[in-house]
Parts: structure tokens; C-alpha cells; sequence
């Protein structure tokens, strides 16, 4: 958090969805080391990171429970996921320059359902995630309220914020956020406009979800938007967007210095 207890600072802020974006952008392949560093190079201030755990509990960037040849990581070792193309989280931790801000989005496994707290893949990055966060802007996010509740014990200190799916309800999500106590709601963008008309009507205007989500005393933080949603979300006042095609996103969505 910056010194007033922010989690993201006074503008908002893009995120680099999987580094550059997700597939292949510019070049590079999603969660490589390349498209990290691109992402960084092209000026975005924080870049999304999902986070995985092998079976010898090295902690891995992977997006799928599975590498694409079909081996699952929780049944791999660090060093098998790796000869598989696989980027180490701490490798890519050591390369990455400290301005640029890290959410580690934690994908809970499902053998984490016979592992302690401290033994899940959650507990295993909460270490990792205090040093993080002492050298550079760090949050933890996750789809797992258990695994959130996790991260609020073995580290306290580091901002957390609640991820909700495709098309989850918005009303649901801010009132979930604002009682696991975390310090911020990240929906994906599909939650926040109507597919059809008759829905319209359910939902209740942008501006009044994200003033609800800010008089709960959180951040709203969209994940991949269109870029023309983006600034509809920009103008409503949300306080970050994860974007694909970072390149992109930061020349149309980053403000011309006057």
C-alpha cells in the first residue's frame, strides 16, 4: 500500500493481464518472462501474475491446472514444469524492475483440500508475498475466499482482493468484498454491463456500484475489459483495470501529460 493506505495510489492504474496480455501479444507468450518484461518496457504499472505450486512446492506462473502437454503442476516437480517452458515465480520476481507492481492471482488446487493452511498453495506464497511487498506495490487476489482467508493470516500486511468470474452478480460480489475483509473487489467486466435489454434493468448504474464499492472503504479493480468499456470503467472511477494487449491499452487509455 502507498503511505495512505492505498492500495493502487490516487489515479487508476492498468494491470498487464498475464504479463503482456493473455495468448500471444507483441511477440511473446502469456506468463513468459518476455511478455513480463514487455509489459514493464511498455510502461504498465502493475503486472498480474498467476501463481501455482508444484508438487515439490516450487511456485510457478501458470494460468491452467495443467502444462499443454497435459501433466498436471500439482503432480510435477519444479524442475519437470520448468524443462516444460514454465517461468518459476521467484525467477521471474528477480527480473522484473521494482516499480511495477504485482497482484498474485493464487489458483488453489484441489489438492489443497488435504493440505494444512500453511501447506496450501496460498500459505506457500504468503512468504514470498511479505518479501514482495516490502520492495514493491504487492496484492494477492484469488477466486478462493478460503484461500484469501489464508493470506489474511499468514499475511497480514499484504493488501488482498477478491476476484469474481465472467458474469458473477455485481450485487453479490460487493457485498462478498466488503465482509471477507478484503481491501479490494476485482469483478471481471462481464458482471458490470447487460447482454440483453430485459437485464438492463437488474443492474444498477456503474457510477452507483463503484461509489458503493468505495463508501465500503474498497478498490474497484475491473479485469478485461474491451478498450472501449475500459474508459467507461476509466470514467466511472474505477481505481484499476487488468488489461490484454498492454501495448495497446497504454497508449489508448493512458492520460496525454498536458
Amino acid at each position: 500500500m502507498d503511505g495512505n493506505g492505498s492500495v493502487f495510489g490516487p489515479r487508476p492504474v492498468l494491470l498487464g493481464h498475464r504479463g503482456c496480455g493473455r495468448g500471444v501479444v507483441a511477440g511473446h507468450e502469456e506468463n513468459s518472462l518476455a511478455s513480463f518484461l514487455a509489459a514493464a518496457a511498455a510502461g504498465v504499472d502493475w503486472v498480474e501474475v498467476d501463481v501455482r505450486r508444484t508438487a515439490d512446492d516450487t511456485l510457478v506462473v501458470a494460468h491452467n491446472p495443467a502444462a499443454p502437454d497435459g501433466a498436471f503442476y500439482a503432480d510435477l516437480t519444479g524442475a519437470e514444469a520448468e524443462a516444460r517452458g514454465t517461468l518459476r515465480l521467484d525467477h521471474l520476481l528477480e527480473a522484473l524492475p521494482t516499480a511495477v507492481g504485482v497482484d498474485f492471482d493464487v489458483k488453489t488446487s484441489m489438492e489443497d483440500a488435504t493440505r494444512t493452511r500453511p501447506l496450501s498453495t496460498m500459505g506457500r506464497l504468503a512468504a514470498t508475498a511479505r518479501r514482495t511487498a516490502k520492495t514493491r506495490p504487492t496484492l494477492i487476489s484469488s477466486f478462493d475466499a478460503g484461500a484469501l482467508d489464508i493470506a489474511k493470516e499468514l499475511a497480514p500486511d499484504v493488501p488482498r482482493g477478491l476476484l469474481t468470474w465472467l458474469e458473477f452478480p455485481i450485487d453479490q460480489a460487493v457485498a462478498a468484498a466488503a465482509h471477507l475483509d478484503v481491501q479490494v473487489l476485482a469483478p471481471h467486466w462481464g458482471s458490470l454491463h447487460a447482454k440483453e435489454e430485459d437485464e438492463a434493468a437488474l443492474l444498477r448504474p456503474l457510477d452507483y456500484v463503484v461509489d458503493t464499492v468505495h463508501a465500503s472503504g474498497r478498490e474497484f479493480l475491473a479485469w478485461c475489459p474491451t478498450l472501449k468499456f475500459a474508459r467507461t470503467l476509466l470514467a466511472a472511477g474505477v481505481d484499476a483495470l487488468c488489461v490484454n494487449n498492454v501495448p495497446k491499452a497504454v497508449a489508448t487509455l493512458t492520460p496525454t501529460p498536458a
